[in-house]
């Protein structure tokens, strides 16, 4: 059984220093749902208050309607995961995936009906009579991933579980783990820095900075209208120009460029912070509306070349993003044209930082 997680005003401290404020949120059942910020940001900490590792200072923590401040590890009935896999070396493979159920004293056949059932599942069956040493690290999570499962917890926690594997070995697992998942169907909070990989397995991501959450939603919603300047720069790439915008026409002006942007929650002319991402941009023949520039650097990478332009009204640096090709390669010191994808970018009001444009 997995259970919705519901956590009100959590607050945690270690002495004077608050390091989680006033976080509340709604895990749903089923979701995988990711803990995503920078280093120090407090998403292992409200983690392991969720796991009952780390004591509560203020707010309340329920799987469903059951109250888990003051309950017993133990009694949580949780499976975790690892940044560094946390399996016994001197177990074989087998070993490791039927300890949690045989401190449970279940029968000898069920569990060994079980253990098989998630070795399988795995994809380490083969390797069932091997010491972890003799695995790869991407072996070693699987092996970690099924010992959490076997035991049919309410609740999946996970630490940074890729973060210790190589670039090739944490594409596979980050999809392993969404495959198993859903498959499993469990309640899942996955904890990461890195973006790429909150966006690729979450259905809901919560953004996390100095102990509060930024902003909730799916990877798409998160990505297109961020809620602030911090989750525009955090999830993805983008620019932040300066720009001005008319009220009454609905029209940003960049220099002498304008474009129109439709549902801002502004009434006045004001100044903004335009956020545009890179593959928002677009090259065009000279026109009179467009944006001036010239390429200052540039550098391929396969699919897609990205450039740095030196905007020419105000001498910034902006980077674009355009299909790589041999018959259409700018040289670094071409004079370009720009245009910008109104429907895509964002306002940032220049004090609060907060997005200007509401969200659909």
């Amino acid at each position: 059984m997995s259970v919705n997680i519901k956590i009100n005003n959590a607050v945690k401290k270690f002495g004077e220093n608050t390091v989680i404020s006033d976080i509340s949120v709604d895990i749903k059942d089923k979701e995988l749902f990711t803990l995503l910020g920078p280093s120090g940001c407090g998403k292992t900490t409200l983690l392991r208050m969720i796991a009952g590792f780390n004591t509560i200072e203020g707010g309340e923590f329920y799987f469903n309607e059951k109250k888990i401040n003051d309950m017993e590890v133990s009694h949580r009935n949780i499976g975790m995961v690892f940044q560094n896999y946390a399996i016994f070396p001197h177990y074989s493979v087998r070993q490791n995936v039927e300890f949690g159920l045989r401190n449970r004293k279940l029968d000898k056949a069920v569990v060994t009906e079980e253990a098989d059932k998630f070795l399988k599942l795995m994809q380490i069956y083969e390797y069932r009579d091997r010491k972890p040493e003799q695995l790869s690290g991407g072996q070693q999570q699987r092996v970690a991933l099924a010992r959490a499962l076997v035991i049919k917890p309410d609740v999946l926690l996970m630490d940074e579980p890729l973060s210790n594997l190589d670039a090739k070995l944490r594409l596979e697992m980050r999809q392993v783990i969404r495959d198993v998942q859903k498959e499993v169907g469990i309640t899942t909070v996955y904890v990461t820095h890195d973006q790429e990989e909150a966006m690729a397995i979450s259905d809901r991501i919560a953004v996390m900075d100095f102990g509060v959450i930024q902003h909730i939603g799916t990877p798409q919603e998160i990505y297109h209208r961020p809620s602030n300047t911090f989750v525009a720069t955090f999830i993805g790439r983008t620019n932040f120009v300066d720009a001005h915008y008319l009220a009454n026409k609905k029209l940003v002006e960049v220099g002498e460029y304008n474009f129109k942007v439709d549902n801002i929650s502004l009434e006045k002319n004001n100044d903004v912070i335009l956020s545009v991402r890179p593959e928002d941009f677009l090259f065009h023949e000279e026109a009179k509306t467009s944006l001036k520039g010239v390429i200052k650097d540039s550098f391929f990478l396969g699919l897609n070349t990205h450039q740095l332009v030196e905007l020419q009204h105000n001498k910034q640096l902006v980077e674009v993003i355009r299909e790589s090709s041999l018959e259409n390669e700018l040289p670094i010191g071409e004079k370009i044209s720009l245009s910008i994808k109104g429907h895509k970018v964002n306002l940032f009001s220049k004090d609060s930082k907060e997005n200007l444009v509401k969200r659909s």
